[in-house]
């Protein structure tokens, strides 16, 4: 079987099913991802859909020195982004009723109620860091390039963020 790279060079020589591959590959965790910040689908399924037109449409332009993965996911945030300063669309206080746990690439890792509404508490930005770190398993370089932040600003908004999960577990703590 092909890897990733493998595709990705036949793609740019303009094979539909080498591109149709890295769909497969890409879609779900991609839809995954982008619905921690919209609750409809619809809307999710579009950012989906408009980043991998661009990709097919730029896949020349695809560098080796990122993930395919961190491109893409690039590519759905700004069209995200996008379409919330085009419409003036505040920033979601979404309450998550999706099963994260089938997200998490960590089998360890449990949502629970507590912790969705943590998140939904914090900024997109944080949100984003927290989640492609903790969850997807990118690292600072990688969310760097996808949120177009410096690494260094990624690792302060993941530590930052886990300062205020910390605190609000321990409150919640204190409660019981």
């Amino acid at each position: 079987m092909p890897d990733e790279a493998q595709y990705i060079e036949k793609a740019k020589q303009g094979s539909h099913t080498a591109f149709r591959r890295l769909y497969d590959l890409h879609v779900t965790p991609l839809y995954r991802f982008m619905r921690q910040f919209e609750t409809d689908s619809d809307q999710v399924e579009e950012w989906v859909q408009r980043a991998f037109i661009k990709a097919y449409i730029n896949i020349g332009q695809f560098e080796k020195t990122a993930k395919f993965s961190t491109w893409l996911f690039r590519l759905a945030l700004n069209e995200m982004k996008m379409d919330r300063r085009t419409m003036a669309i505040i920033p979601l206080e979404t309450v998550y009723d999706e099963d994260y746990s089938s997200v998490s690439t960590n089998e360890d890792f449990e949502w629970n109620d507590l912790m969705k509404a943590w998140l939904a508490e914090l900024s997109e930005t944080k949100r984003m860091v927290f989640l492609l770190y903790e969850v997807g398993g990118y690292s600072h370089a990688e969310i760097a390039k996808m949120l177009g932040v410096g690494e260094s600003t990624s690792r302060t908004i993941l530590t930052r963020t886990k300062q205020f999960l910390q605190i609000q577990w321990q409150k919640s703590r204190e409660i019981q």
